[in-house]
């Protein structure tokens, strides 16, 4: 289970003020799967309403509705999760988004397991945070306990040329469980969870 204030705290570093933010990229892509142009930037490069309206699709992903729309899901042991995109993600996290090679193969694996009717894009940011310690009386302390790094993937509908609209699926990886990172979970976002993203999901965790 997800805890809410977890999510709360990591949200409140996506702030154009308080931003956690260091890259972002993403692809275009049909409603084929193919992607139409791709991108990679350093998020300090972004303009003030590219730099709003990204963090508004990263944030939309950890301040879902928990266990409902967000929910956690367990990477399997061994081999059977070099199968999975652990691999992948674990990389692509490591790197930080510098590398374009490992990004393509990303929005491939999403291309043809993605199931739309519309065109959409495909935004992964790169995130750091010195999570602070904070006391056994709920106060924050000076001083860090750990750096979480992570990455946030968003896929949202295009609802103009190169303008995203909400997402209707993403996901947060490690996951960030108990004020730490989990990198034997991930939280993968459905906007419905009624109509999941199910030959995804099961890409991604290697089902």
């Amino acid at each position: 289970m997800i805890n809410r204030d977890d999510m709360l705290e990591l949200t409140r570093r996506m702030t154009p003020s308080r931003n956690c933010f260091s890259r972002v990229a993403g692809a275009y892509m049909d409603v084929e799967g193919y992607d139409n142009g791709t991108f990679n930037i350093h998020f300090g490069k972004l303009k003030q309403t590219e730099t709003k309206n990204s963090l508004a699709l990263a944030k939309a992903i950890p301040f879902a509705r928990t266990n409902e729309q967000l929910k956690e899901y367990k990477f399997p042991k061994g081999e059977a999760r070099r199968q999975s995109m652990w691999p992948l993600l674990s990389a692509i996290k490591d790197v930080r988004l510098k590398d374009d090679a490992l990004l393509s193969i990303l929005y491939e694996l999403v291309g043809e397991n993605y199931r739309t009717d519309k065109e959409y894009s495909i935004f992964v940011f790169s995130g750091s945070y010195d999570i602070p310690v904070k006391g056994t009386d709920g106060e924050w302390m000076e001083g860090s306990e750990e750096v979480y790094d992570f990455i946030v993937c968003s896929v949202s509908p295009l609802v103009g040329e190169e303008e995203p609209g909400e997402p209707e699926f993403g996901f947060l990886f490690p996951a960030f469980s108990d004020r730490s990172s989990d990198s034997d979970k991930i939280d993968i976002f459905n906007k419905d969870p009624d109509h999941v993203q199910t030959a995804l999901m099961k890409k991604i965790l290697g089902l």
